[in-house]
């Protein structure tokens, strides 16, 4: 049983195929990286459809298999930018319509969650998401991922990189970031630290840390103290979620789970309530479309493929609006 996911939902266009049992036979994709600026949502999609086919042809010389074979296309449904989900969804419509075999609608960050679940080999951890996009500290419970925290404004993978643009750091500034800390000699400047509840916002600490950098502070040192000041937010919501949940396993997933000083202070929190700690491999952090793949074959073991009537995009579909039929 063979399965191609296809994602789409910013930068990236990526597409993978995976077997029976959710091993990568390939995983290839072609990243949108803006001039100036942010992503924009038009040229990410012009650059998805100019770069779709020779992706596809790549994944499938790759993985050594025909077109014929496979069994199931799914495709990132959302949530994500609405250009770029739509030139996935008509590539993911066309191969399924095509080849006559079900369609599969994958909700990007149940698919980043469930990834990493089969990566580290972690049965119902407490999760810390975090990436461009999305900022949520979740666990399964009931048949849908629950949230016990998220960002109430932007999310910390973009907080990261608009400070990044801000110092001149091109896009992915996140792990830019992460290298300029490292070499900072620890000089901390105290930074706004918004923790209200079980939630986060990183708006303020955005804006003090570009006042910081316009006061002439060394760009290591403010990086450093960007780092160490959001990431000591995430880890007291994690903590008090593990406190309550009584987790046995903490995993670390998306882009942002890359950044080593993140992966540092969760390892600290989850020894403490003697929980084991584990995070996505660098590779996969990243959105990619192996992960679709994979969340598509969940889905088609489950017998919960789409009609093209449901197929529509939902760029606004949220981690805990989505069923988890192979957990019920």
């Amino acid at each position: 049983m063979l399965v191609l996911g296809i994602e789409s939902t910013a930068h990236t266009l990526g597409i993978g195929i995976v077997n029976g049992e959710g091993q990568i036979l390939t995983e290839t994709r072609a990243v949108y990286t803006p001039s100036e600026g942010g992503i924009h949502p038009r040229e990410a999609a012009e650059h998805h459809q100019k770069h779709a086919l020779a992706v596809l042809q790549r994944a499938l010389e790759e993985a050594q298999v025909p077109l014929d074979k496979i069994k199931g296309i799914a495709f990132s449904q959302g949530p994500g930018l609405p250009p770029a989900l739509r030139i996935g969804a008509v590539i993911a419509r066309s191969l399924a319509g095509a080849l006559k075999i079900p369609l599969l609608g994958v909700n990007h960050c149940v698919a980043h969650i469930e990834q990493a679940r089969y990566f580290c080999q972690a049965k119902n951890p407490l999760v810390a998401y975090l990436s461009g996009g999305n900022t949520q500290i979740t666990t399964l419970e009931t048949g849908r991922y629950r949230i016990f925290g998220e960002t109430l404004d932007i999310a910390l993978g973009n907080m990261l990189d608009m400070f990044a643009r801000e110092a001149g750091l091109h896009h992915p500034g996140g792990p830019k970031i992460e290298k300029l800390a490292q070499q900072s000699t620890g000089d901390y400047q105290e930074l706004p630290y918004t923790v209200k509840g079980m939630d986060l916002a990183f708006s303020g600490l955005l804006t003090a840390a570009k006042r910081l950098l316009s006061k002439g502070t060394r760009l290591e040192t403010v990086c450093y103290s960007l780092q160490e000041t959001a990431f000591a937010m995430v880890a007291e919501v994690v903590e008090r979620a593990l406190a309550h949940t009584r987790r046995e396993e903490v995993i670390a997933t998306g882009g942002v789970a890359a950044n080593a000083r993140l992966g540092e202070m969760l390892q600290i929190v989850a020894s403490e309530h003697s929980a084991s700690f584990d995070s996505v491999p660098l590779q996969y952090a990243g959105d990619n479309g192996a992960m679709i793949a994979y969340n598509g074959l969940l889905l088609l073991k489950a017998r919960k493929s789409i009609p093209l009537s449901e197929s529509t995009i939902l760029p606004k579909w949220r981690l805990d609006q989505v069923d988890i039929p192979w957990e019920v």
